[in-house]
């Protein structure tokens, strides 16, 4: 991880830093208590809120808990977002449980206008282009790798998560966390290699692992140049499209869960990454980051992609664009 992470851009540190540092990182209050002391699940304190307190030997003061529970739950009280991430982290992966199905485009849920193809990429290309606007003050943040180490992230564990948490069991955010640990744990599909990051460093080893540990690398993501709180609007093509030489890639989409999750994923199969300039109807200017995958020979037939698009596996490319808070990690070379 050394050389590449030294080597980044300073846009990397500041973007995740903001992730890491946003809403005062109250995670990283959590204090040590008793390494290796699990909760009692039948102490009838845990019942009334005293899980809290001490969770998987970690102690929170109350003011502690509560600001992160909020924070917590401004971020995943939203079901549009909710289903926006659900779009983004099924772009590669063999089941598409989490779209709607629909035969007609009206009735297609609005946060799934991110696709096209590589046909598109022309200047003068005018679409519909769904943006997730979401406040860093309230987004969930990653957690140092011991705080993230301690807390287990397994499906097996969530109805003591859920406890803990202070989600009902038939609560969209308990339905959220269970979807994302799911995905986590489902297998990749052929050629791809994945993995789910709870923490900064996590994430980084993946990376750097992924394109290789003698590897420079550095993060992109897509940048609003314009304050606005329009979500979907008509986009046009503002300039070609910029290509950017990436060998490799890994792509890193957020998940719904309680603390930051990066689903973080690379395939063997053709990935072509693109900078596009767009300007919306109403003004906004979007320098946007997408990804084409020329070969989606192995995606689930029921893609949401694909419903939208009108083609099938294996016959086009899709594209798509990456939303403010997901990541690609491309390598780069040394200059000298």
């Amino acid at each position: 991880m050394g050389s590449g992470f030294a080597s980044s851009s300073w846009s990397l540190f500041l973007h995740l830093l903001i992730i890491m540092s946003a809403h005062g990182s109250g995670a990283r209050e959590l204090t040590k208590k008793h390494p290796g002391e699990f909760i009692d699940h039948h102490d009838p304190a845990s019942k009334h809120g005293e899980l809290g307190k001490s969770m998987l030997g970690y102690h929170m003061d109350d003011d502690i808990h509560i600001r992160l529970r909020d924070s917590q739950h401004h971020a995943m009280d939203d079901p549009a977002e909710l289903d926006h991430d659900h779009v983004h982290q099924g772009t590669h992966r063999k089941h598409a449980h989490a779209y709607r199905p629909s035969s007609h485009m009206d009735h297609m849920d609005p946060s799934s206008m991110i696709f096209f193809t590589s046909k598109d990429l022309k200047v003068g290309k005018r679409m519909p282009v769904y943006f997730p606007k979401r406040d860093p003050s309230t987004s969930p943040h990653l957690l140092p790798r011991e705080e993230a180490e301690a807390v287990p992230f397994s499906s097996k564990e969530l109805p003591h998560l859920l406890e803990f948490f202070s989600f009902s069991r038939d609560s969209p955010q308990a339905k959220a966390m269970e979807d994302t640990l799911r995905q986590c744990e489902n297998e990749p599909i052929k050629g791809e290699t994945k993995f789910c990051a709870t923490s900064l460093e996590s994430m980084l080893d993946f990376a750097s692992g992924t394109l290789g540990l003698d590897s420079n690398f550095r993060v992109l993501t897509t940048s609003h140049l314009t304050k606005s709180t329009t979500l979907l609007q008509n986009y046009t093509f503002l300039k070609t499209p910029e290509e950017i030489p990436a060998p490799m890639m890994v792509a890193c989409h957020t998940m719904p869960y309680p603390f930051a999750v990066f689903y973080c994923h690379s395939q063997e199969s053709e990935n072509k990454v693109f900078k596009v300039a767009l300007g919306g109807e109403n003004g906004d200017r979007v320098e946007a980051l997408a990804v084409c995958h020329m070969d989606t020979s192995q995606w689930s037939p029921d893609h949401a992609s694909f419903r939208l698009l009108g083609v099938q596996p294996g016959t086009s490319s899709v594209c798509h664009f990456f939303p403010a808070d997901n990541l690609v990690w491309v390598p780069t070379k040394l200059s000298i």
